[in-house]
């Protein structure tokens, strides 16, 4: 397969991505009527993925997938001389969340062999049929139903099912990926425009995403007040069904319970120490000493996928509003899914 047509392929996939993005309805062509009908047809079957969101990761997409950022991050690597064909079980958390892991197997010179999620069923096919026509078929894929007749796979699931995809899969080279979260750590002098950022981080996807931060750090004397003026762009979230059922039901179970919570109609924060947290729930605690956050990093590392702060805090973090924006270079788990492929 040539590579070069397959980037190629892809900037223009990232161009017809924005054209589709910045068209209003009314001007819409019989292609950007399809793809309309697609972001609705899985609205309709998974309702956490609104046009909203769906779109937002389309829009995420297109902005990654420049001419600049595909060959700077493709010169680190060596292409495989051999095809192999390499399974992917795709998760359906949010939208397109697999659509890296196709990528970076079709530009390894590998064939995907892919397991959709039932969640995620209609936009990735889509957007590889594109991929391929705009290259010139130079983009070889499988959908399956069940993975059969693979070199090499690379599984998302739950703690859970990670378990068995283990056991399932001992005999293959694999990379299998289990649930995470992210975490936030403020200093306490974090200006009103990093706050609504970090909104974004939280509230993106409505949470669900393993780049959402569901855990804060805030210093001992912080007030709270601050973090629920600065979630008011977001207050809208509760006019979702799926988003306040959650929220109604933990609210009620705290309630019950006689547990202590912070809450501001749409979202609650709990003073707690454990990393995940329910859907609608932010976790939090204060510190006094840094070395203490350190310490919890260390040791829920493999459980956490990033973390967002301050440069001035040394915590190898990422900037506020970042965590729905990784670069094609930004691998989850922090496994490399580049170099096993060379592997494979």
């Amino acid at each position: 397969m040539n590579s070069e047509n397959q980037v190629l392929g892809l900037i223009k996939l990232s161009d017809y991505i924005k054209a589709f993005l910045s068209k209003k309805t009314e001007d819409y062509n019989q292609d950007d009527v399809d793809i309309e009908l697609l972001l609705q047809k899985t609205k309709i079957e998974n309702q956490w993925f609104t046009l909203e969101n769906q779109k937002f990761a389309l829009q995420q997409w297109a902005d990654l997938l420049t001419a600049e950022s595909i060959r700077g991050w493709l010169k680190n690597y060596s292409i495989s001389k051999i095809s192999k064909r390499v399974g992917l079980i795709l998760a359906g958390n949010i939208p397109l969340v697999g659509f890296h892991d196709v990528i970076s197997v079709v530009l390894s010179n590998h064939i995907p062999v892919i397991k959709l999620s039932s969640k995620d069923k209609y936009m990735i096919p889509f957007l590889l049929k594109k991929w391929k026509e705009f290259s010139g078929d130079q983009v070889q894929f499988e959908f399956v139903e069940r993975l059969e007749n693979f070199d090499a796979v690379i599984a998302t699931g739950s703690n859970n099912t990670a378990r068995y995809l283990e056991y399932y899969f001992k005999n293959h080279m694999s990379i299998i990926r289990k649930n995470r979260t992210s975490v936030a750590v403020l200093k306490g002098d974090e200006t009103e425009e990093e706050l609504q950022l970090l909104a974004n981080d939280i509230f993106q996807y409505f949470g669900l995403g393993c780049r959402n931060v569901t855990r804060l750090f805030i210093p001992q004397d912080y007030v709270i007040d601050r973090l629920f003026e600065s979630f008011v762009g977001f207050q809208d979230i509760i006019n979702h069904h799926k988003y306040a059922n959650n929220y109604d039901y933990n609210r009620a179970v705290y309630l019950l319970n006689q547990d202590k919570f912070w809450d501001n109609n749409f979202v609650m924060l709990k003073e707690d120490d454990k990393l995940f947290s329910p859907l609608s729930v932010i976790n939090f605690s204060r510190y006094s000493s840094l070395e203490d956050v350190k310490n919890f990093i260390a040791e829920n590392e493999e459980n956490i996928q990033c973390i967002v702060a301050k440069d001035e805090l040394g915590l190898d973090s990422i900037h506020f509003g970042e965590a729905q924006n990784p670069g094609l270079d930004t691998y989850a788990d922090n496994v490399d899914t580049m170099k096993f492929l060379e592997m494979v």
